[in-house]
């Protein structure tokens, strides 16, 4: 992880650390309920860990996008399931410099708020006086069972403008589907979820790809297509962080081969391996860093040099996923069997990694996006 603690992280770091004995305590219910227990859920929302990107003028921190991406590695440490929740939950308190003040005023008062939101479908929306009526069913409802909110994508049907919006829903119009039945990040709960034909006022919604900010953070200028990558491809950087920190306490004390009477860390090849891994992270890190800093610069830019900028930060998430896994797969297979017993940290880092870097908003695909740039062809893809 970043090795200098930015000054507005601490207070979360500090909690994410009186939160990990009380993770370790319930860890087990996070594969077989497939959520996190409730003391767990209530614990990282009375951190404040759900409110990163909650505006200043709303009583949030609003965290740069350096400081919530050290965040959210930090809570992926101690475990992927509650990283990836801390990550989303987190992430779409930004929605509070999108919404009129009123409103996000009124959600953000919950102190347990938190938003499930859906980007893997669109459903329908019809435009009806003072807003529309809304019908659809979204995969990936990370922490569906604790939402205070849902967001789901909806295209308007008697519109021009093709770009769906997102529509915001109270729970109790809400139908869960118990679809997580998954292999790794169990314990996120990342439910189906749906509604039916249920009215949405007009101010509980919000364009997709160009929002209009409510707020004047920097936040909530930069292209929401591009900020929601950034803000989940913290979560294989801290999982591969914490196996490799779960893998050099173990150095200091397993042989874990027959017949060989040194510990791992006392052989050239295991020290080798940590120093690599070490600065593949390192590297991912600080390429996420360089190609935030260049969109940050371009937000003003033209459309081309933009759109470059967009496509350069896609890479870096897709590299960050790419280096993190095979971290923690070169971790797991120098700790030889004892990697795939459910008692250690590296299996379920093995699977929590193998299902975060599936996740489209890192997916080897922006290599070729950013590729077509730079070799003068079209984009290819809607989804920058």
């Amino acid at each position: 992880m970043l090795a200098v603690t930015l000054p507005k992280t601490a207070r979360y770091l500090e909690a994410l650390e009186t939160l990990a004995p009380l993770a370790d305590q319930y860890r087990s219910s996070f594969d077989r309920d497939r959520r996190l227990p409730d003391a767990v859920f209530r614990a990282l929302a009375e951190a404040g860990l759900f409110r990163l990107w909650l505006p200043a003028a709303l009583g949030g921190p609003e965290l740069s996008p350096v400081e919530f991406m050290r965040v959210v590695e930090a809570a992926s440490a101690i475990d992927g399931s509650i990283g990836w929740i801390v990550a989303n939950g987190g992430g779409m308190s930004r929605a509070g410099g999108y919404l009129p003040e009123r409103v996000a005023r009124d959600w953000f008062a919950d102190p347990y708020a938190f938003i499930v939101a859906a980007t893997g479908a669109i459903g329908s929306a019809q435009s009806v006086d003072g807003g529309y009526r809304v019908t659809g069913r979204w995969p990936f409802g990370s922490g569906a069972a604790h939402a205070s909110r849902f967001m789901g994508l909806a295209a308007v049907k008697d519109s021009k403008n093709p770009a769906p919006i997102c529509c915001y829903f109270a729970p109790e119009v809400v139908t869960i589907h118990d679809t997580w039945h998954v292999s790794g990040l169990r314990g996120t709960g990342s439910c189906d979820f749906e509604v039916k034909d249920i009215f949405v006022p007009a101010d509980h919604t919000h364009d997709l790809a160009a929002p209009g900010p409510t707020q004047p953070g920097l936040i909530y200028r930069m292209p929401s297509l591009s900020i929601f990558p950034w803000s989940i491809t913290g979560a294989p950087l801290g999982i591969a962080s914490g196996a490799l920190a779960a893998f050099t306490e173990m150095a200091a004390q397993s042989k874990t081969r027959f017949g060989v009477t040194s510990c791992l860390r006392d052989r050239e090849m295991i020290q080798s391996m940590i120093g690599r891994a070490d600065a593949t992270l390192g590297a991912a890190r600080a390429f996420l860093a360089e190609t935030l800093m260049d969109l940050i610069t371009d937000l003003d830019a033209d459309d081309d040099r933009l759109l470059r900028s967009r496509a350069r930060l896609r890479t870096a998430c897709a590299y960050a996923a790419e280096g993190s896994a095979g971290v923690v797969q070169m971790l797991a297979k120098e700790a030889g069997a004892i990697a795939i017993f459910e008692s250690s940290r590296l299996e379920r880092a093995v699977r929590d990694m193998d299902a975060a870097v599936k996740h489209v908003a890192m997916s080897p695909y922006n290599y070729i996006i950013a590729g077509r740039l730079q070799l003068g062809l079209e984009l290819g893809t809607a989804r920058l």
